[in-house]
This record gives structure tokens, sequence and C-alpha cells, in this order.
């Protein structure tokens, strides 16, 4: 089986990082993520971070550095997870496909049930930062 190429936010505010609840009727709904998406044929991750981040938040951001890379197989797809730094630039945040955002500080990261590709990036910004 493949993997799905998937590309996820760390956007940092404040010493504080942002984290998203998914939706109760998507694939594991009501986890945490690092915000983000499924790259597009032909889609580089920056630009579909960019693409992203606007689709989910109606905001612009810069695509800074690259920060890790996570893969986990659910079973039924297998995901490959492309984390870059981000910087928000402009917009207010709504929420087109979460229940909730937050900020939350490197301490806090352990408090939340993150989906499981998410789980280690949670973890080493935890011990890294």
């Amino acid at each position: 089986m493949p993997y799905i190429e998937v590309v996820a936010a760390v956007l940092r505010q404040d010493n504080k990082f942002l984290i998203a609840k998914r939706k109760a009727d998507q694939h594991v709904g009501g986890k945490w993520e690092f915000p983000g998406g499924k790259i597009e044929k032909e889609e580089t991750p920056e630009a579909c971070l960019k693409r992203e981040l606007f689709e989910e938040f109606g905001i612009e951001a810069n695509v800074d550095s690259f920060f890790m890379e996570s893969r986990f197989d659910y079973g039924d797809k297998q995901i490959r997870l492309l984390l870059y730094y981000a910087t928000h630039i402009s917009g207010i945040f709504e929420l087109h496909v979460h229940d909730e955002i937050r900020w939350v500080s490197k301490d806090e990261l352990a408090n939340y049930e993150f989906v499981n590709a998410d789980i280690p990036i949670a973890a080493k910004l935890a011990a890294d930062m």
C-alpha cells in the first residue's frame, strides 16, 4: 500500500504551538493534530501547506524550514507526514474543518490525545524546544 503524502504546520506564537481538534465525523475524529492536509498531484509540500492553512482557517502563512517526517500505518491507509515550521502572516483564524484550536506550550502537549502520526511530532517539540 503506497503512502499518502501529507504536510502539516508547526505554527508558533509566543512560545506556544497551534493544535487543532479534528471533527468527530472525520477519520480519527476528536483527536488533536498539527494542521495541514494531503499533497495534491503536481503540488509542492510548501504550496500545499499554504493552501491547506487558508482552506482550514482562512489565514495566510509563510512556510519556513522543514522540521521532521513522521510515518504511520493506520491499517486502512499509510501516512507520510512532512512537518514544516510556518508563520502566520495575516487573517483571523476561522474553523472550517476543525471543532477547536488551541495555542499550547511545549509542556502542555502531553495533555492532548493526538492522531497517531502526530504523536512523535508532539514528543519531539516537547523535547527540543
